[in-house]
């Protein structure tokens, strides 16, 4: 059987580490027939849009994608083009694992949390206008609808993976209607799992705290879009960094998986990029496929070349560079796949 799947390298280093995800995907054995996209800042240049709508059909089209980063210029110019692929696509649970890697670089051990973000609503959903010249203004939209599927995957995310415990994040002491209502969906979504999953809230605020005190507590998160996003940059703090955090854009209909640190344009072209982020989403991506041994397999090969030290790129501490170090990750893929 060949997936074929929608690829957007993205830009700055987005192609490099893009191909290098592409490797190790391929060096599971399974076939691929990439459809490559171009979105983003040349291609706003060239075709007047960073998302033109032929990026958008061929993920209706094979209902899957594998992008790199996309640079989202600060405070001016054309929107998040992840937002807008979210949107366009009704891509509602943003999935974001946080997992300790042995040899990387980190405060904690041991770290094994999942972040499940609702993605269409909240701030993001870009609601906002300017008053006066002196005075701006956000609509924050919270529906009862996308709380409950939201709080619904969590659980069954949890279910699923064989986890214990879901906690919501919220802020409904202040924001009472609002966060209030997303809580109250989580409540009641939480009923039916009674004796299955643990279900317990945590004031946003309060959560980052423990986070950082005590991770070693916590299991799934699920939280309105903008805690969300904050919580899992957070995590991928915990284990090392942006450069080693997967994740994933799941809808009904259509998946994106995408690396979620930046493009870092100073870099690209240098070969010195690390490409674990995307390898680590074109994991779940397998997974998701139900290749569930080839997700795993891609997973441990990360796991093994990083651990034994040989192979590390400038910020995880070593010298080798993007090619040599997905080489390297796809080597370990096959060795595993021959051993298995």
């Amino acid at each position: 059987m060949t997936y074929e799947v929608t690829l957007i390298p993205g830009d700055g280093i987005g192609p490099e580490i893009a191909a290098a995800a592409c490797e190790v995907l391929e060096a599971t054995g399974l076939a691929f027939a990439w459809d490559e996209q171009s979105a983003g800042e040349a291609t706003l240049v060239s075709e007047g849009s960073p998302l033109p709508e032929r990026v958008i059909e061929s993920i209706r089209r094979t209902h899957i994608a594998l992008k790199g980063p996309i640079t989202t210029p600060v405070g001016g110019g054309f929107r998040s083009v992840n937002v807008a692929l979210r949107q366009a696509l009704a891509l509602y649970a943003n999935v974001r694992p946080a997992r300790s890697i042995p040899g990387v670089p980190s405060r904690y051990e041991g770290i094994d949390l999942v972040i499940v973000r609702e993605n269409t609503e909240d701030l993001y959903a870009g609601n906002e206008r300017m008053v006066n010249e002196d005075e701006a203004e956000s609509i924050k939209t919270i529906t009862r609808a996308a709380s409950e599927r939201i709080a619904r995957y969590a659980f069954e995310y949890a279910v699923l993976n064989h986890r214990s415990t879901v906690t919501a994040v919220h802020k409904a002491n202040i924001m009472k209607l609002t966060d209030g209502l997303f809580l109250d969906s989580c409540r009641k979504i939480a009923a039916p799992y009674e004796g299955r999953i643990v279900f317990q809230d945590r004031i946003v605020d309060n959560m980052c705290m423990q986070l950082v005190q005590k991770p070693e507590a916590y299991d799934v998160l699920v939280a309105p879009n903008l805690y969300g996003d904050i919580i899992s940059d957070l995590a991928a703090g915990l284990v090392g960094g942006l450069g080693i955090a997967p994740g994933a854009n799941i809808g009904e209909d259509a998946a994106v998986f995408e690396a979620v640190h930046g493009s870092a344009p100073k870099y690209a072209g240098q070969d010195r990029a690390n490409p674990t982020a995307l390898i680590l989403s074109g994991a779940l991506m397998l997974r998701h496929l139900e290749e569930t041994e080839a997700g795993a397999r891609v997973e441990a090969a990360v796991r093994e070349v990083i651990g034994e030290g040989a192979f590390r790129t400038a910020d995880l501490g070593g010298t080798t560079g993007t090619k040599a170090y997905a080489h390297a990750v796809a080597e370990r893929v096959r060795a595993l796949e021959a051993a298995a």
